[in-house]
């Protein structure tokens, strides 16, 4: 758990910034293409100083936390080959991108978290999908990989190098902050319980989600189950999706409102609606409230009464999706186009002859 040494903020506002996107798939060039990606963080610099500063005269609070959507800067890619997209799209440990989203988190002295995807130097060949928490101090703080995924390499494929690499709490990383235990979850994997589980398990009180999800009023699996894992891991749940993914091939607005922060109890506090680009997102996380919550006898405290080690030979036992996909006697390989999906067919002529599904 890497850690910050000051004083808790106990009450603060956090929001869920639901923004546009102008997406990078019709650019050219790589130039173009980067230049498309600095241009979306100046557009996302001017709405989080400026909502910052209305929320400030409007509540009285101070914002320390602000959540961007999935791809915020790219949009996802469209059929791009893994070496094409990493070149086109993904970010640079110490790149102008990282570099300008640092500045805003300076500049507006809080927690900036998003989703990018971005080459892993220790994984030149590959891209990962990152979830990112940058700091006031303007550095990237944690930095979470997306472990499910049917469009992008994940650790999973390169399990064992990654783990010699990173170890099993930089799969799972929690930061220690001022602010709280901050977690991160990558868009879909809202819906994978264990994911928010093993956060919680190292002490994340406070998950940021970055997502790019159709908008509805229907309850769809994503609504459903950001309030399961806040309510079952007793986390505040802080969910920015996508106003519109604009210069992509799908209608700009199938992706919209559905941003919302929801507290330990599962209750929405706040929730941002559809059609466009929006601040309302925003409500108080109080750090004393959940930590009560966390430290009370009773029924209500699911988290504490958990049997853990009467589930982990089950876990241990049994293997669904298999891992290290995309290492060969040690060696990262780059996948082929379609072979993601491949692997999820394989996994199911295999359980499927088990009887296991």
């Amino acid at each position: 758990m890497s850690s910050e040494p000051t004083d808790a903020i106990a009450r603060y506002a956090a929001l869920a910034l639901q923004v546009s996107t102008r997406c990078v798939n019709t650019c050219p060039d790589i130039q173009s293409a980067r230049a498309r990606m600095l241009e979306n963080v100046a557009h996302i610099r001017a709405l989080v100083l400026g909502s910052k500063a209305f929320i400030r005269q409007f509540s009285g609070m101070e914002t320390r936390l602000v959540v961007l959507p999935e791809y915020a800067l790219t949009g996802f890619p469209m059929g791009d080959t893994v070496a094409a997209w990493r070149t086109k799209a993904a970010l640079a440990f110490d790149g102008p991108e990282y570099a300008a989203l640092g500045a805003i988190a300076a500049d507006a002295n809080l927690y900036l978290a998003g989703n990018a995807y971005e080459v892993d130097p220790k994984f030149p060949e590959l891209y990962f999908q990152c979830c990112f928490i940058i700091a006031p101090s303007g550095d990237v703080i944690l930095r979470y990989r997306r472990l499910i995924s049917l469009s992008a390499p994940s650790p999973y494929d390169v399990w064992d190098a990654y783990l010699d690499a990173y170890g099993l709490d930089g799969v799972f990383p929690v930061a220690d902050t001022p602010i709280g235990r901050l977690a991160a979850i990558a868009s879909e994997e809202i819906l994978y319980p264990e994911i928010a589980r093993c956060h919680a398990m190292r002490g994340a009180e406070i998950f940021i989600h970055p997502t790019s999800e159709i908008g509805t009023p229907n309850a769809s699996p994503k609504e459903i189950a950001r309030r399961a894992r806040a309510l079952e891991n007793q986390a505040y749940v802080v969910s920015a999706n996508s106003a519109r993914l604009e210069d992509i091939a799908i209608p700009a607005e199938s992706t919209t409102g559905m941003s919302k922060v929801v507290d330990y109890m599962g209750q929405v506090l706040a929730e941002a609606a559809p059609g466009g680009e929006s601040m309302v997102a925003n409500a108080t996380i109080d750090l004393a409230a959940l930590r009560a919550n966390r430290r009370k006898t009773g029924l209500t405290n699911m988290l504490v009464r958990q049997p853990f080690q009467a589930y982990a030979e089950s876990y241990a036992a049994t293997v669904f999706h298999e891992h290290n996909h995309l290492l060969e006697s040690g060696t990262v390989r780059v996948p082929e186009p379609g072979e993601l999906q491949s692997w999820q067919q394989a996994d199911i002529d295999r359980l499927a002859k088990q009887n296991r599904i």
